[in-house]
């Protein structure tokens, strides 16, 4: 599957979180923890959730950190999260992209399209430059999806980020504003 921009209605939307999503999204976090492994720790007790929503609940167009809860349309089920954290103005117009799927719904697509709508929403709403999404070298599935969506490896950050306890290299890949509108008018136009 493709990663185009979303233009049009599709299975998945996002919203903020909310403190109503507390049970459901702490459930599939703790669902999610074999999928997860140590990829990422998604927050699974009250206390780590509120934490979350503190820092990602707030949507407003200068917020420096906005959470994307992907929900399927129709029944509400949780597909998963991206996060858009680090958000810098001003000459700079880039954030972070962190993301991760909920069993049961990974590997069914819908984390794709999820990921083409917060793309729409950082270089839209968000009038982001520069998307950087960081994923560690063995995390085959996640750089599939980072390179089906467009975004380009610059180099490897050693020791980058601490998961589980550990320090991980990651991979650093980028996608800027240009490049994913110019993927949207190359779709638009092969489908005319």
């Amino acid at each position: 599957m493709r990663i185009m921009p979303a233009e049009r209605p599709a299975n998945v939307a996002l919203r903020p979180p909310a403190a109503a999503d507390a049970a459901a999204f702490i459930a599939a976090a703790r669902a999610s923890r074999r999928l997860h492994g140590s990829w990422v720790q998604a927050p699974d007790t009250p206390a780590r959730f509120g934490i979350y929503l503190e820092r990602y609940g707030d949507w407003s167009r200068d917020a420096a950190q906005v959470g994307l809860l992907a929900y399927r349309r129709g029944d509400g089920a949780l597909v998963g999260v991206v996060n858009l954290s680090g958000i810098a103005r001003g000459p700079f117009q880039s954030a972070y992209l962190g993301y991760y799927a909920f069993a049961p719904l990974a590997g069914t697509g819908l984390m794709a399209l999820a990921f083409a709508r917060a793309l729409d929403h950082a270089f839209g709403k968000l009038r982001l430059h520069r998307v950087e999404a960081n994923v560690q070298p063995g995390n085959r599935r996640s750089i599939a999806l980072v390179t089906r969506a467009g975004f380009v490896l610059e180099g490897r950050s050693r020791r980058y980020l601490r998961i589980a306890g550990r320090w991980r290299d990651h991979l650093r890949f980028a996608l800027l504003a240009e490049d994913w509108k110019a993927r949207g008018r190359r779709e638009r136009s092969r489908r005319r």
